[in-house]
């Protein structure tokens, strides 16, 4: 992976804020970045159809799986799940848990 400036601050705020959202143009890095950075994270692809009904149908259950945080990608295809995770955020002091 081609080291960059994004690293250092995606790092930075993670340590600070208890969700990072990361957004740029179609094929810019973003996900081997974010998957590089929190490489011990699960990583949840919203394009897979089976995550993103579990994600719709019980969303409490399925924000349950991941108590440390996970990568949240193609977040949009399930945009309700956002909701659920500022409740959890919002009940929670821990920085760098949720992207």
């Amino acid at each position: 992976m081609i080291k960059r400036d994004a690293e250092k601050k995606l790092r930075e705020l993670s340590t600070r804020y208890s969700v990072v959202m990361v957004t740029g143009p179609r094929q810019s890095g973003k996900t081997l970045l974010c998957k590089y950075v929190f490489k011990n994270k699960p990583y949840i692809l919203f394009e897979d159809l089976d995550q993103r009904e579990y994600a719709q149908n019980d969303p409490r259950g399925f924000l349950e799986q991941f108590p440390e945080g996970a990568v949240f990608d193609e977040i949009q295809k399930a945009p309700q799940i956002i909701s659920y995770l500022q409740g959890i955020v919002d009940s929670s002091a821990k920085k760098g848990s949720l992207f």
